[in-house]
C-alpha cells in the first residue's frame, strides 16, 4: 500500500514594506493575517531571503514586536548594501552577544540605530496564509531555514544561524508543500517536503 503524501500550497503574496516604512520602501503594508513569512532584500531580479518566521496573530502585530528588538539591539543587525550584493556583513550581533555587551551596544547606539532603519526599511516581506495550527506554521519555518542552510553561497550565507526550528517529526506524515510566488524568490525550492 503506498502512503499518499498531502499537498498544501503556499502562496508567498507581496513584497510589503516593513511598518512604518511603507513610504520609504513604496511597498504596501503588511496584510492582517496570520501565517509564515520571509523576510528578504532585494537581490539580481528577485529577492534573497534573510529569514523565516512564523505567527499565529496578524503579521503586522509580530512585526510590532520585531521592531522594539531591533531598536533595543536584540537581533543582529547587517549592512544592507552588502546583503543586497549576497554578502552577509553584521553591523551589530544581537542574541547573547548583545545581552552581554549592553555597554557597547549604547556606545554605538547612534551607528546601530541607524543601520536599523536602513534595514528595516531594505526589507521586502512576503506572507503565506496558512492558518493558525501551530504545527503546520512550524513545520514550514523548519523546512524553509533548513533548505536554506544547504544552498550554496550566498543563500545558505545570509540567513541567521542558530534559530529555534521544529521541523517533522518522524510520527507526522509528510507534507509536500508546493511555493508559488509572483516573485523570484531566491533559494526557495518549486517544492518541499514540510
Amino acid at each position: 500500500m503506498i502512503d499518499q503524501v498531502h499537498t498544501l500550497t503556499l502562496n508567498w503574496e507581496g513584497p510589503f514594506a516593513w511598518p512604518g516604512f511603507e513610504s520609504v520602501a513604496g511597498l504596501p503594508s503588511l496584510p492582517q493575517k496570520p501565517g509564515v513569512y520571509l523576510q528578504t532584500f532585494e537581490y539580481q531580479n528577485g529577492y534573497l531571503i534573510y529569514l523565516a518566521g512564523i505567527t499565529r496573530r496578524p503579521v503586522s502585530a509580530r512585526f510590532k514586536d520585531h521592531t522594539r528588538k531591533y531598536l533595543n539591539g536584540e537581533y543582529n543587525v547587517l549592512d544592507i548594501d552588502a546583503a543586497r550584493r549576497g554578502v552577509r556583513k553584521e553591523v551589530w550581533h544581537g542574541w547573547g552577544y548583545a545581552r552581554a555587551h549592553r555597554e557597547e551596544f549604547e556606545a554605538r547606539k547612534p551607528e546601530i540605530l541607524e543601520a536599523v532603519r536602513r534595514q528595516l526599511a531594505g526589507f521586502c516581506i512576503f506572507v503565506a496564509d496558512v492558518g493558525t495550527g501551530p504545527r503546520i506554521l512550524e513545520r514550514i519555518e523548519a523546512a524553509v531555514m533548513n533548505h536554506l542552510y544547504r544552498q550554496p553561497p550566498p543563500f545558505c550565507d545570509i540567513p541567521d544561524k542558530g534559530m529555534y526550528l521544529a521541523p517533522r517529526r518522524p510520527s507526522e506524515d509528510p507534507i509536500r508543500a508546493e511555493n508559488v510566488c509572483k516573485a523570484f524568490l531566491h533559494g526557495l525550492p518549486d517544492c518541499m517536503e514540510v
